[in-house]
């Protein structure tokens, strides 16, 4: 059956259904309005539209110099491939294993930014959007239809494109907030029922000893974390980690750039409830998830969760708002004063910013906030130790030491707000591996930092 018949028996109203049925065209139709020297803005995460992609794409020859802007896409995405350069141009605010050698073969670009600034690039007419493609819900009875699984950048990508080309999949999610547009913005409408795109939870299994080391990562951050926190958190490992050692805490809540699968049982269980924020009480707050088919489910029309843009779930003075929150991000390597390197390894490109410094900041500003760093102490051979003398010839810091509150790596935690260079040394050595710890300490007596 035509998704179309589906719609119009769901009550959509004759004056909308016919506006719907107007603006109705194949994939290969809608992306004609593609002209060569745009600029794209696709939806990213897991709400790729990848059915109006392979349509772009297979429109290559007849298009030069498309410039795609998005944040980190999970899938397949072909207009980076080699022999794609005369054709399509890929600008990412973040990068993910997808573009990566992409970025450092010089076929794409990185632009290092704020999670909470990437709007503004939109709104303030620095990237001018030419079309947006979109992967949303079905409409409702008044003609809304959901972003989704991914409001974060989009939707403010979408409020200022000339073109919007959306493609209506039930497979996605009707997620609630800030999350809606209305077909009546929307010019061109692809029916294609698709898969969302599925990011599972990292295997922690990944033998005794670094189960055991991300164990005790989770147990130390968790040891920080109050009844009454609101909490941010990121995707993979450390988060997952931290999250098995919550369920002795009472009425925690969340306000997060993402969310993925690890939340979902601590919601279940009463754990998460929200009843404790300041802002949102009894909301989880977000801008989107990652993550797989249960976590989809979870979300859909769940009144729990509210999706929000994230110039406002990454703003630092809203952040700051929840009491007691709590920021807990990661990095590659951190240095004897607390410089965090957390997007890159030497002169290559890893990751990108995100909203690391976004809640970092926001954290520290809140009444009772806890803004934390935490990684392993060494890398998974154990043959290189990340609180390094030096961060690395080439290397970003993402987060500057002034901003570095608490590290925490399976040795412990170290406090530096409020230390001085020598007792930030002496913290952070303590927490490192003990077979660097020497070198480290040879390191800091050389630099007058011990």
């Amino acid at each position: 059956m035509l998704m179309t018949e589906e719609i119009k028996k769901k009550n959509l109203p004759a004056n909308l259904y016919r506006i719907y049925s107007r603006k109705l065209i194949s994939a290969d139709e809608a992306v004609k309005n593609i002209k060569s020297g745009d600029n794209i803005v696709i939806q990213p995460g897991c709400a790729v539209p990848l059915e109006l992609v392979r349509a772009m794409v297979r429109r290559k020859d007849e298009l030069e110099n498309i410039t795609i802007y998005h944040i980190l896409i999970i899938g397949d995405l072909p207009y980076v491939n080699p022999g794609m350069e005369k054709h399509f141009k890929h600008k990412s605010f973040f990068i993910g294993a997808n573009v990566r050698n992409a970025v450092h073969e010089g076929r794409a670009e990185y632009i290092p930014i704020f999670l909470s600034e990437v709007p503004l690039l939109f709104k303030r007419g620095i990237i001018a959007v030419d079309v947006a493609l979109l992967n949303v819900s079905p409409p409702d009875e008044h003609g809304f239809c959901s972003y989704g699984v991914d409001v974060g950048t989009i939707k403010s990508a979408a409020e200022k494109a000339k073109i919007i080309i959306a493609q209506i999949n039930t497979e996605m999610p009707r997620t609630l907030g800030d999350s809606f547009i209305h077909i009546n913005k929307i010019h061109h409408i692809v029916e294609h029922n698709e898969a969302i795109q599925e990011l599972p939870q990292v295997d922690i299994n990944r033998g005794e000893e670094m189960l055991s080391i991300y164990d005790r990562i989770g147990q130390n951050v968790a040891s920080l974390i109050d009844d009454g926190s609101t909490i941010q958190m990121g995707i993979g490992v450390i988060p997952d980690s931290v999250m098995k050692y919550l369920r002795d805490k009472k009425n925690l809540g969340i306000h997060t750039e993402m969310f993925s699968d690890s939340i979902v049982s601590l919601v279940d269980e009463g754990i998460i409830n929200g009843e404790s924020k300041s802002i949102h009480p009894g909301k989880i707050i977000a801008g989107f998830v990652l993550g797989t088919k249960k976590l989809f489910n979870f979300i859909d029309n769940n009144p729990v969760i509210e999706f929000h843009p994230q110039e406002y779930v990454n703003d630092p003075f809203i952040i700051a708002q929840n009491k007691n929150m709590v920021a807990i991000n990661s990095a590659i390597e951190i240095d004897i004063t607390g410089q965090v390197c957390s997007d890159s390894m030497g002169t290559k490109i890893y990751s990108g910013i995100g909203g690391q410094v976004d809640f970092i900041r926001g954290a520290a500003h809140s009444e009772g906030g806890k803004p934390i760093i935490a990684l392993p102490s060494v890398t998974k051979d154990a043959e290189v130790s990340r609180i390094v003398p030096q961060i690395k010839p080439g290397a970003g810091v993402v987060t500057s030491r002034g901003d570095v509150h608490y590290v925490v790596t399976e040795y412990g935690v170290a406090h530096l707000f409020g230390k001085s260079l020598q007792e930030r040394a002496r913290e952070l050595i303590r927490i490192a591996h003990p077979k660097f710890q020497d070198q480290l300490t040879k390191y800091a007596k050389e630099t007058r930092h011990i």
